[in-house]
Parts: structure tokens; C-alpha cells; sequence
């Protein structure tokens, strides 16, 4: 019996402790979330909206990740194959390492810095995190032509719903 009581109480905390969903899901960015900086690789300082007027007209799917989060490196085999399948769009890899050494190192050793990568050196609670309920990684935002948020959230790659709404956009 007590086996059993561990096991309820194991499985009570695994689920409270699990990523949860934000309540309302977003189909814009607040003026504050587009003034956000971020770093590229060579340290010069781009916000969000430059980034997003960067990709105008094109569909745009933002990956949240970092080099030391075991659940985004498990998910870079699917992120690369959802990027080769989709080559008609455009991927910015948003790196939540914790310092700038990391965050190259991360690139390096994880075959990145071929893609558009940029960090957020203001670390995880931002303005731009905070307004999008950023509470996990690897995350995926799809962006539509226009810059607004067509997939508010999606916690893998393999989530149906980013190729459903890239195809949707794409028609």
C-alpha cells in the first residue's frame, strides 16, 4: 500500500511540476515584447521587430532553445527535419543560454551557425518572454506574413499544428 501511495504521490508532483499551457494564446506582440533585444553571434544588439520586419511576407517559425536544455537537444533531430521539409520559409533559432561563451559554444557544437541564431542576453525573464508566457523550452511560435502570431504554442516539433498552419499560410 504505501508503494502504491509513493507512486500517487510521485505521479501527483510529476504533473504539477509538467509545462502548462498559457491560458489565452496570442495573436499579436505587445510594443514592449518588439522592443525586446536580443544578440547576434558577433554582439551586435537587433530587436524583436527588426527581426520580424527582416522576415516580412514570408512565413517565419521562432525556435526557443539553449545548448544545455536536455529537451531541446533531444528535439533537434525533429526541428532540422521540419526545417528541411519546409524550405520555402524562414527559422530563427532564439537561444536561451545563459552567457554569450554558451551560446557560442552551443552554435559550435551543435552545427547552428549556419542558421539565424540570436540570444537573449537579458536572460529568460524579458519583456518579450514574459508577454509570450514563456515557461519552457524548446518552444516553437509560427509567424505569419504579416508578423502576426498564426501558432501561439507549440512545445515540439513534431506538433502537428506547425505544418498544419504553415500549410494553411502557404494556400
Amino acid at each position: 500500500m504505501k508503494k502504491l501511495f509513493l507512486l500517487f504521490m510521485l505521479g501527483i508532483f510529476g504533473l504539477s511540476c509538467s509545462q502548462q499551457a498559457p491560458k489565452v494564446l496570442k495573436t499579436n506582440f505587445s510594443k514592449e515584447a518588439l522592443l525586446q533585444k536580443l544578440e547576434d553571434e558577433e554582439g551586435k544588439t537587433i530587436t524583436i521587430q527588426q527581426i520580424l520586419d527582416q522576415h516580412k511576407g514570408k512565413v517565419l517559425v521562432l525556435d526557443f532553445w539553449a545548448g544545455w536544455c536536455r529537451d531541446c537537444l533531444k528535439a533537434l533531430p525533429k526541428a532540422r527535419e521540419l526545417e528541411e521539409n519546409n524550405k520555402n520559409i524562414d527559422f530563427v533559432f532564439l537561444s536561451l543560454d545563459r552567457s554569450k561563451e554558451g551560446f557560442d559554444k552551443s552554435l559550435e557544437r551543435f552545427e547552428m551557425k549556419d542558421k539565424e541564431n540570436y540570444w537573449f542576453s537579458s536572460g529568460w525573464k524579458n519583456d518579450f518572454n514574459n508577454y509570450i508566457d514563456l515557461n519552457w523550452i524548446p518552444r516553437y511560435m509560427v509567424i505569419d506574413q504579416k508578423s502576426a502570431i498564426a501558432k501561439y504554442y507549440a512545445i515540439s516539433p513534431e506538433d502537428p499544428d506547425i505544418q498544419a498552419t504553415i500549410d494553411k499560410l502557404l494556400k
